[in-house]
């Protein structure tokens, strides 16, 4: 125009469908939400994988304004754009603040997010007598487990509470084990027994306790060590003995003498699960 070329612009979606891959390539971020019972964790996804995450203390539940005082900080101190999430999803254990990240989502993105639950699932069958009951953490890491392997799995997260998921050669989930997280169990005996102190998770030199703090330690870490050490064996004698074992979860680090165990430590498992059964859902 007036002499010159014409100027041809393109407009892109948030994400395009690749025909002959049958795959879906996305511009934007992912905002993947994780609520557990200890800390609600907010993680940015891009191309170059997770770059960021951030922590917010579950407990108390404070109203949706308070998270995006927080996130809005977050964002700022990073250098990330409110309108560069595209997607959001949410994986909550706490019921109570499920429609409080709903709202979240929605006044801070402008944006409805997948809540993972039953009906959004990808082909994944959960042989439980009352799938509803497992956590949408343990589904996630479960979807990632058996993306990455294709393969029976043992996948054992230290959290709050610490689980061992099963997957079978077929990709089923057939079953959980929940036992006191390492932090929990330290916290229910501080609280619980007037003389006997919080201590550091650390692992002792000995077995042979010879103060409170080393007493604690030895029989708290080294007994879960051996707990999770026969735990994994059992398992993988009622599913196989080639099973992989994944460890995930804040707390996988600790127990560095275990890592013989794992084939796998990702502390990012779930929010992958999470990204998995997004992508799976678009």
């Amino acid at each position: 125009m007036f002499g010159g070329r014409k100027k041809i612009y393109f407009f892109l979606p948030p994400f395009c469908f690749i025909k002959h891959t049958k795959s879906f390539v996305y511009f934007g971020m992912l905002l993947a939400i994780e609520a557990g019972n200890t800390n609600i964790v907010f993680a940015i996804y891009t191309d170059k994988g997770w770059t960021k995450e951030w922590r917010f203390e579950t407990h108390p539940i404070v109203p949706a304004s308070e998270y995006e005082k927080f996130l809005r900080l977050c964002f700022l101190e990073n250098g990330f754009k409110i309108d560069q999430i595209n997607r959001i999803v949410i994986s909550t254990v706490v019921p109570q603040i499920t429609s409080i990240l709903e709202d979240l989502s929605k006044r801070m993105f402008g944006l409805k997010p997948l809540t993972i639950g039953m009906a959004c699932y990808p082909q994944l069958e959960i042989k439980l007598n009352n799938p509803e009951e497992i956590g949408t953490d343990l589904v996630s890491n479960a979807t990632a487990a058996w993306a990455r392997f294709k393969h029976a799995c043992i996948i054992v997260d230290f959290g709050t509470a610490l689980t061992f998921t099963m997957v079978d050669s077929k990709g089923t989930v057939i079953g959980v084990s929940i036992a006191p997280g390492l932090n929990t169990a330290v916290k229910a005996l501080s609280s619980n027994t007037a003389k006997l102190p919080y201590v550091p998770l650390e692992i002792p030199k000995t077995a042979i306790g010879t103060d409170t703090v080393s007493a604690i330690q030895s029989g708290i870490l080294l007994g879960y060590t051996y707990m999770i050490k026969g735990m994994i064996g059992r398992i993988k004698s009622e599913i196989g003995n080639s099973s992989k074992v994944i460890a995930t979860g804040g707390l996988s680090s600790i127990l560095h003498n275990l890592e013989g165990e794992f084939d796998v430590i990702d502390r990012h498992l779930t929010l992958d699960g999470m990204r998995i059964i997004m992508d799976s859902n678009s």
